[in-house]
């Protein structure tokens, strides 16, 4: 509690993310009908007491399809970073506890994937797929998502396999293994979470994007991104088609990022006043 009031952006994106994630879990209580249900007589209604945001060309409740988004969202986001830290934590950690020849290597691997803008290589990538979805934008992100991670490993562990404590584990003959697991992925768990975090609000504008252009999730299947695509049309005449899905994007973006920048500030002794 502490550490909420003095870091008053980790209090806000705490608060923008516990709002993202209970609309999420409570969409079919929260929302006034079935996000599917499709009704021409009610087509581009604005926001009113029967559908708060207004509804779509099709007559689609805003707010239920907004709704539901947060889960495909929130399902990207963090199956996406889960699966990138656990490749960017392996590829960061062996390079840099070995290093020498094979820390140029995978280092260089590393460099090679943050040469390209990410958008522009996962649209690319999802090229190879035949049918694009939503499986293959949690390939496809999980693939390009683990570089940062990786980095802020290396470095974590190039500057902790240099303490006194780590120098006694090996000096008792405990294994590489232990003594890198055990002992100094521990002690870098703080960069690593607030990369992490930061991450996943770039897998949500990936996903969107990639939805967007029309390489992510396909209809029926409710995103934001395709949301955004879709009532673009409308967004001079009837703007509230477009800027509720916007707005949720901002806001969910904005809190993950507010809480990272607060993870940080709680982490780095560097940060505090």
């Amino acid at each position: 509690m502490a550490a909420l009031r003095k870091h008053p952006s980790l209090l806000t994106g705490l608060i923008l993310l516990f709002a993202l994630v209970l609309t999420a879990i409570f969409a079919p209580w929260l929302t006034p009908s079935d996000p599917y249900r499709v009704a021409p007589w009610d087509s581009l209604k604005p926001p009113q007491w029967s559908h708060p945001l207004g509804t779509d060309w099709l007559g689609r409740d805003i707010w239920s399809r907004v709704a539901h988004g947060a889960r495909v969202s929130l399902q990207v986001g963090l199956m996406v970073e889960a699966i990138a830290v656990a490749i960017g934590v392996l590829i960061g950690a062996l390079a840099a506890y070995y290093g020498g020849v094979f820390d140029v290597l995978l280092m260089r691997i590393t460099d090679t994937f943050m040469a390209f803008p990410s958008l522009v290589l996962a649209i690319a990538l999802m090229a190879v797929f035949q049918q694009p979805g939503l499986f293959n934008v949690i390939v496809v992100l999980s693939v390009l998502g683990w570089t940062p991670i990786a980095r802020v490993v290396r470095g974590s562990v190039l500057s902790t396999k240099e303490q006194d404590f780590v120098h006694a584990s090996q000096a008792v003959g405990a294994s590489h293994g232990r003594v890198l697991f055990r002992h100094i992925l521990p002690n870098c768990f703080a960069p690593m979470i607030v990369t992490a975090t930061i991450g996943i609000a770039g897998n949500i504008v990936s996903e969107a994007g990639l939805s967007f252009l029309g390489f992510g999730t396909q209809p029926p299947t409710v995103s934001w991104g395709t949301m955004l695509a879709q009532g673009r049309n409308y967004l001079t005449v009837k703007p509230w088609v477009c800027i509720f899905p916007g707005l949720a994007l901002m806001l969910t973006v904005l809190g993950f990022n507010l809480f990272g920048d607060g993870l940080r500030d709680v982490f780095d002794p560097r940060t505090r006043k």
